[in-house]
């Protein structure tokens, strides 16, 4: 998804070089979450005016941009106050090149300019109503409007704030959004807002803040009109301000990820819904125009335990191969605190107090988009064997699409790694309207969907990069069967069973280790491989999931066409497709549907196709069939699934590496769907 970064420094002198490369190694941290375009807009050398150096492309080629400026922009002059705002644009409305790019203005003298994430739905009715009042738009972006119409507000009301401007055009917007807004008519200011898309700022002092939270004023709701004139809000008066320090000597960093703020202060805010936060004086405002639900009168400072490390790729060449091999660890850092090994017992401390409800439930209903979805596929027949409740596994869109009926004594997951994603975010909404409890699985402290649950389970997986997910499917397959454990433990007729489950947790460490050794013996499959225009994954039973997670992977990094099939379906399709040239990867385990797997193992053969096995270490009866395979260690059959997936993440990476594509960025695609 798009980028958001911004940087204001107050009574701390800056030359425009560090501030302009503040604003470019921002970006750079947010390359991983997919875009087409990136820009800069900074306060102009020569006069009040705006420059705005925007450029289709990688984050490097803005870089040259603003080096090749450097005279005109006055990288060695020094400024006390400052605002600058950066993006990397994701295309929504309008092609990638130069004009579609952020940040987006309001007129040819920059008078105002916006940088922005997600769609706005209405942007037609309000484009139409600025165009009657003579506005001419340049771009075919639905930001474009954003620009103008905080303008024309500013020509109605001179005498408004910057903050009162902002909130008179949220008011007006429909559709998801984060905003951050600089204006030449209020220098060394920024204002910045969300609705649906996330948004943080970073705070960094000289000492430690006399306070860890500031207060919301709330406002009159006003809601936008379908035609006509736009009204504007009466004013509000002051809000109260955040002072952090008596001299004010203070520097904020406005972001959409946390990863692009660590390296200068873990010290953030992260805004709820609707929240304005306003930045004049070197004091920090947060106002709320729309109250909306139960909600604080405070905002908490938080401090983020990741490291600049962790986002740093280390002695690899990209994030998605150090993200793969750090999965002997994010395993281990998901159990921590919580897999007791001596005793047998399992504790999620942020559910535990919900148990007794969630016991009572009528159903669990998981519920994800991609990656996620699959780690919900996995776990679902170990689910329904513990629990012994009947199990759904949604897809988030199409949840919200058949108006699914849900009740009061339903149990929701919402799975994701980022805990923004659109559709999943829109489907908890649903439910918790419904009345249903909200359980949150999700990577990322302080996103909407742990806000928005009434309890969850972090998962501790560490921050992923690579938009192609990896240690978190590990991660979030390990947190449900966790929550499996936690639902059985009362269950005399399961202990033999939990205690198998539970050792195999304990080994998994030193198994996932084993299989990250056929890293070369996979890479020598992707030689063979990689100039193929398909690739069919079979599996059955536990390593279903696999099959489809597998798939998932090859289509994202590689852009070959895979699918994953269920074994059990060969004869009624998928067998057709089966001759000597199509490449199949078959996982074929000794567990319960071994037999059923072997009678598909064959079918594929005896049409001359010529499987690449996934099987257990020293199965040789079942690689006597095929000429290509990887051996995996053996474990319980519920958690087979994360030491087969890793192949799959290890054969999808080589394929792409040898097709030259981009690994970490893969074309199209984005790391953190916050749109539908």
């Amino acid at each position: 998804m798009c980028g958001i970064f911004a940087y204001l420094n107050y009574l701390i002198p800056k030359k425009r070089e560090e501030i302009l490369e503040l604003l470019v190694n921002g970006l750079k941290r947010l390359e991983y979450r997919g875009y087409d375009s990136a820009g800069v807009a900074v306060d102009s050398a020569a006069s009040k005016d705006i420059s705005i150096i925007k450029k289709t492309g990688k984050v490097a080629l803005l870089e040259e941009e603003i080096k090749s400026r450097s005279n005109e922009l006055d990288v060695s002059g020094t400024v006390e106050t400052h605002c600058g705002i950066a993006h990397t644009r994701w295309a929504t409305h309008g092609i990638p090149n130069e004009v579609n790019s952020h940040p987006q203005r309001s007129d040819p003298r920059n008078g105002f300019v916006v940088v922005h994430n997600g769609i706005i739905t209405n942007y037609k009715a309000v484009q139409t109503f600025l165009e009657k009042k003579g506005h001419v738009f340049e771009s075919e972006t639905d930001t474009e409007i954003i620009a103008k119409l905080i303008y024309h507000f500013h020509e109605q009301h001179p005498n408004y704030s910057f903050r009162e401007l902002v909130e008179n055009v949220v008011q007006q917007l429909e559709g998801a959004f984060a905003l951050c807004f600089k204006s030449k008519y209020f220098p060394g200011e920024c204002v910045a807002t969300r609705r649906g898309s996330p948004l943080l700022v970073g705070i960094k002092t000289a000492t430690r803040l006399a306070t860890d939270h500031i207060p919301i004023l709330y406002g009159k709701e006003h809601r936008p009109h379908g035609r006509g004139e736009f009204p504007t809000l009466p004013r509000t008066g002051s809000t109260s301000e955040f002072e952090p320090l008596e001299d004010k000597q203070v520097e904020y960093f406005f972001a959409s990820d946390a990863s692009a703020v660590i390296e200068h202060t873990n010290r953030v805010i992260y805004f709820e819904d609707d929240d304005v936060a306003a930045v004049k004086n070197g004091s920090l405002s947060i106002h709320r125009v729309r109250r909306g639900g139960d909600d604080p009168h405070k905002r908490e400072i938080t401090t983020l335990k990741m490291e600049l490390q962790q986002i740093m790729k280390g002695n690899y060449d990209f994030f998605m191969q150090k993200e793969i091999f750090e999965q002997p660890e994010s395993v281990i850092n998901t159990m921590r605190g919580r897999m007791n090994f001596e005793n047998g017992t399992v504790t999620l401390g942020g559910i535990k107090e919900y148990i007794p409800e969630i016991k009572r439930c009528r159903r669990l209903m998981l519920i994800g988009c991609g990656t996620s979805y699959h780690s919900a596929v996995a776990t679902r027949q170990l689910l329904e064997e513990l629990t012994e409740l009947p199990v759904m596994v949604e897809l988030a869109s199409d949840f919200l699409d058949r108006t699914t009926p849900v009740f009061r004594d339903d149990v929701c997951f919402f799975i994701s790694q980022s805990g923004e994603t659109a559709d999943t975010l829109m489907a908890l909404r649903y439910c918790k309207l419904r009345g249903a409890l909200i359980i949150g699985i999700t990577n990322t402290v302080g996103s909407s969907i742990c806000r928005e649950s009434h309890c969850g389970v972090h998962i501790n997986a560490g921050p992923e990069i690579g938009v192609a997910s990896t240690k978190a499917y590990t991660s979030q397959f390990i947190s449900l069967v966790m929550f499996a454990l936690v639902m059985s433990e009362d269950r005399l007729s399961l202990r033999q069973r939990r205690q198998e489950i539970i050792t195999g947790l304990k080994n998994l460490q030193h198994q996932i280790g084993e299989v990250l050794k056929l890293d070369n013996k996979v890479k020598l499959l992707a030689e063979d491989l990689y100039k193929k225009k398909s690739l069919l994954i079979m599996g059955r039973g536990f390593n279903f999931a696999t099959c489809l997670e597998g798939a998932l992977k090859v289509k994202e990094l590689t852009y070959m066409h895979s699918e994953g099939i269920m074994a059990g379906e060969l004869k009624h399709g998928p067998l057709a497709l089966v001759d000597e040239t199509m490449p199949v990867l078959m996982i074929v385990m000794r567990d319960p549907v071994y037999n059923k797997c072997m009678n598909a193992l064959q079918q594929v053969t005896a049409r001359s196709g010529k499987p690449i096995l996934i099987c257990e270490e020293g199965d040789q009866e079942t690689m006597s069939y095929c000429q290509k395979s990887l051996e995996v260690p053996k474990t319980v059959d519920c958690l087979q699934g994360i030491l087969t997936v890793i192949p799959m993440q290890l054969l999808s990476f080589h394929i792409a590496v040898l097709k030259g594509c981009n690994v970490d960025c893969p074309r199209n695609l984005a790391k953190s769907v916050t749109v539908e």
